[in-house]
């Protein structure tokens, strides 16, 4: 009985990969029809057939149309080989969050982002930099500015604490005279941030 089942185990290994293999081909379809349905997709031919011998990813299509990124959903980022829901669920949160993204390189800072998939995204997806909402530095309170995923409670406590200490911030050099704040930490929040 036991040689039996070793001899049993290649086989049953071998068929659960071919409906694993076709599993994902179907939810890639899906997604694609979703996507053609929406009109962020253009077909002019059929998906190619699933390939069970090999590949764990579904087949990329030559006929896409890259979509903007910013307006991109939860389930539209799960295209992109290495985004599944949770990582297309903290994309989307963080883009949010952000009130706007002034570069595609701040998508490291999300967290679990891997080199490879940030560069994935880039043969799905156009980015075009936007205009960011900006914290009003010298009027915000600690909550408005630890909202903000560049922020932490403390560090906008503190900010608020040095704020109504030692009168407003002119520039962004300003914010250098709280010794906690490191310069390349300045530069990242700078960009959200109002001096007026």
């Amino acid at each position: 009985p036991v040689l039996l089942v070793l001899s049993l185990v290649p086989n049953i290994i071998h068929n659960f990969k071919i409906r694993e293999s076709e599993k994902r081909f179907d939810r890639y379809q899906f997604l694609m029809d979703s996507l053609t349905q929406a009109g962020f997709v253009s077909m002019s031919a059929p998906l190619p057939a699933a390939d069970t011998s090999k590949s764990t990813s579904p087949p990329k299509s030559r006929n896409t149309v890259k979509i903007d990124f910013l307006e991109a959903d939860s389930v539209t980022l799960q295209i992109v080989p290495g985004i599944g829901p949770a990582m297309a669920s903290r994309i989307v949160k963080f883009r949010d969050g952000m009130g706007g993204l002034h570069s595609a390189d701040q998508l490291l800072d999300v967290f679990g982002m891997k080199p490879e998939t940030f560069e994935n995204i880039w043969e799905y997806f156009d980015f075009s930099p936007q205009d960011v909402k900006k914290i009003p530095i010298n009027e915000a309170q600690v909550e408005e500015i630890s909202a903000h995923p560049y922020f932490s409670y403390g560090e906008a406590k503190v900010l608020v604490a040095f704020r109504n200490q030692h009168g407003k911030f002119q520039t962004k050099d300003d914010l250098l005279k709280i010794k906690i704040f490191r310069p390349e930490w300045v530069e990242k929040v700078a960009p959200y941030l109002d001096f007026r």
